[in-house]
């Protein structure tokens, strides 16, 4: 489908859809798949562009790559220096993850990126890399950021000074890379897909969200990886579904990881009407069908912890707790400042469209719900895909709403308007 306007009308969502492979599962197939003699071969991977940039990257340092039909075969082996500059594009994993391979595998590197990748801080991961032996200097702490990668042999014990999912995965690889032990502690129940897919690939591996221990650092090669369905994109039909008067949804094959699921837990607790069926696991994820059903919504109190599970899907809570009765409060939204665009602001642009208000509070925001109407104008994105697919979901609940550009959905959901159209036709 070919948008000639990018205006969004009232309409309910029914049927039945699936979405493409988790982005964060994808970045790490790819990169443990590297690190593996032989050949893996990855099904439903992530077709953003965020993903040819790591593709791009890995290539770049001597992994093969190959199409097989509607997968990829990743064969890795020893890495090497770079030609070129590596272009992480817009994606952050891609840079702060394939530093820490570079690290691992003694690689000199010099890492660049976008003009919006080329805001967004460098600083946090480097530090910690640096505790391995990596020399990196940087740009004033972000890109570019050029590294000589450098490890010695000892085992390693590590602390995160900025718990994050990115950080650790990083030194998760270093560590793999170099084939030597590490210990990281200090971790706060962030993202654990590094952990389960090393699992689930033969490493020897355990955590419990405050530590991990990575004590057989090789995988296998010769695996099937199957990436489930990405959340971060069922969240938006999620949330449209939920909102859109009529809806009726079956959302298929999504990784239902805990880490991930704060919307899930935050909309129950508003009064949300969401089923999960089919439960199950694939490749160490747990994984299901969501069937989801409009619902009236009541305000909520969601805190850091929860809100840290749903760090992608802040905006689309916001959008939620515009329709709810009463004051909803989200802490621990300081984060969103530094994503593709500033998403605290995006919040309140959009909120302010259909004439909600919205308080900043410390590391915080409340909501006073009650019946969003469209006010016409044409709400300003910022180039920030995911915003872009939130003011879409918006718009069938609340429409119509007009905004700036869609040009950047292909980031991470290339063809989220066609999926959108099938379900609102």
């Amino acid at each position: 489908m070919i948008l000639r306007s990018p205006r969004f009308e009232p309409h309910p969502l029914r049927g039945e859809i699936t979405v493409p492979g988790d982005k964060s599962i994808s970045h790490r197939a790819l990169i443990l798949a590297a690190a593996s003699g032989s050949a893996t071969r990855i099904e439903n991977l992530n077709p953003g562009r965020d993903l040819h940039a790591t593709a791009n990257a890995l290539q770049a340092l001597g992994a093969k790559i190959a199409r097989d039909d509607d997968a990829y075969v990743v064969t890795g082996g020893a890495l090497h220096d770079p030609v070129a500059d590596i272009d992480a594009m817009n994606s952050g994993s891609t840079a702060r993850m394939l530093l820490g391979v570079c690290t691992g595998a003694g690689i000199r590197a010099r890492f660049v990126g976008d003009s919006s990748l080329s805001r967004r801080p460098m600083e946090p991961v480097a530090a910690h890399l640096r505790a391995l032996g990596a020399r990196i200097t940087s740009a004033d702490g972000k890109l570019p950021i050029w590294i000589d990668g450098a490890s010695d042999d000892r085992s390693a014990k590590i602390i995160l000074v900025h718990p994050s999912a990115q950080i650790k995965s990083a030194l998760l690889f270093a560590a793999l890379f170099a084939q030597r032990p590490i210990k990281i502690f200090g971790d706060r129940e962030t993202r654990d897909h590094s952990e389960r897919l090393l699992a689930a690939m033969g490493a020897g591996i355990s955590w419990n969200g405050h530590e991990i221990d990575l004590y057989e650092p090789t995988v296998r090669g010769g695996e099937q990886i199957v990436i489930p369905g990405d959340f971060s994109a069922a969240a938006f039909f999620i949330v449209g579904a939920t909102l859109a008067r009529g809806s009726a949804l079956l959302i298929r094959d999504v990784n239902l990881n805990p880490t991930r699921t704060g919307l899930l837990d935050a909309l129950d607790a508003m009064g949300a009407r969401i089923a999960r069926r089919n439960q199950r696991e694939q490749n160490g994820e747990p994984i299901g069908d969501l069937y989801v059903e409009h619902a009236t919504l009541h305000a909520t109190t969601i805190d850091t912890q929860s809100a840290r599970r749903a760090i992608d899907e802040l905006p689309l809570l916001a959008i939620a707790a515009a329709f709810a009765d009463g004051r909803t409060t989200i802490s621990g939204v300081r984060d969103l400042r530094d994503k593709e665009s500033d998403r605290l602001a995006a919040i309140h642009r959009l909120l302010g469209a259909v004439g909600i208000a919205a308080e900043d509070l410390p590391n915080g925001i409340a909501i006073d719900g009650g019946s969003p109407v469209a006010s016409g104008i044409s709400i300003e994105t910022f180039g920030d895909h995911r915003i872009q697919m939130a003011a879409a979901m918006l718009g069938c609940a609340a429409g119509p709403i007009a905004i700036d550009s869609v040009d950047e959905v292909d980031v991470s959901f290339p063809d989220f308007f066609e999926r959108l159209q099938r379900v609102t036709a």
